[in-house]
């Protein structure tokens, strides 16, 4: 998980409501995770492929998909609009915690930090790296 339940997963608690789930999935995997999530009443919404692409349900519900490319080393690439500069995931920012009793894959805390630069934050945004300065008491650039 990436994004906002990402972030409450690496807190261990969900720290507001969420429109969306960000969920990261192997690349040669998309066409089953289609089929299941089709069959699970999900349609797709937004293809902003090769970077991402949206899942709506009936009821609103909305998942995230950002495909990725894993290395033997367990690092990713993820494309972007810009062939040029794809993302970068390595290895080590794959993680598990939980929120409650249940235990979820995430994004590190240092990769989370990564992927809220080089844009202007929202409110959430700035949210999210305030929860994670005082959790982790690591320095962010906004």
């Amino acid at each position: 998980m990436g994004g906002g339940w990402g972030i409450d997963a690496l807190l261990s608690r969900q720290t507001r409501d969420h429109r969306d789930l960000d969920l990261m999935h192997r690349l040669e995997q998309e066409p089953k995770l289609v089929a299941a999530l089709a069959a699970a009443g999900f349609a797709e919404t937004l293809d902003w492929r090769p970077a991402t692409f949206v899942v709506t349900a009936a009821d609103g519900r909305e998942i995230d998909l950002h495909p990725l490319e894993f290395a033997p080393d367990g690092s990713a690439l993820q494309g972007s609009l810009d062939p040029d500069h794809p993302f970068h995931y390595p290895a080590a920012c794959f993680v598990t915690d939980t929120i409650g009793a249940t235990t979820f894959p995430c994004l590190s805390v240092e990769q989370q930090v990564h992927f809220h630069r080089g844009y202007e934050p929202t409110d959430r945004d700035r949210r999210h790296m305030a929860h994670l300065r005082a959790a982790f008491g690591l320095a962010t650039h906004f």
